[in-house]
């Protein structure tokens, strides 16, 4: 690189979290969640990231204290976030408290149109604090977020 030509600027880190049993798409439910894999789903989100231009980090974890730290970690360093809470979504008050502390955008998703399903499922403590809240899509939502997230940052 000659010395007139400007280094690009590194791609902006975006955070993309799964909650319990996401890791197990394809195989749970498939007639709800669809047959795409985990590992499918993290290959299309990093695909999808680089043509925007971004970098996605995906994480997946049963544990809600590995999420707490995960978003934890977001919030310091300033990144966004999309974050499939799965089962948390309802039920983690803790979560929804890291959440708050993000200053970059989150976007909530679900693979499923919560709203159509079992009452319990209606209530999220992640959408208060949320940038916005995209369900329903299938493992297209996750795209549709990383497309406003490179239209936001």
């Amino acid at each position: 690189m000659s010395e007139t030509q400007a280094t690009p600027p590194p791609a902006k880190t975006v955070l993309v979290l799964n909650g319990p049993n996401l890791g197990r798409l394809g195989r749970r439910e498939p007639e709800k969640y669809g047959n795409t894999t985990h590992e499918q789903l993290v290959a299309q989100i990093e695909s999808e990231a680089e043509d925007l231009g971004l970098k996605a980090v995906v994480r997946q974890s049963d544990s809600e204290s590995e999420l707490l730290n995960f978003v934890h970690a977001a919030a310091d360093a300033g990144d966004p976030v999309i974050l499939n809470a799965g089962a948390l979504t309802h039920t983690s008050i803790a979560l929804r408290d890291a959440c708050a502390e993000l200053r970059a955008p989150l976007i909530e998703v679900h693979i499923t149109n919560v709203h159509t399903r079992e009452e319990f499922r209606h209530h999220s403590y992640i959408s208060a604090v949320a940038t916005g809240v995209i369900a329903g899509l299938g493992v297209q939502g996750y795209l549709a977020a990383l497309r406003f997230i490179a239209g936001a940052t």
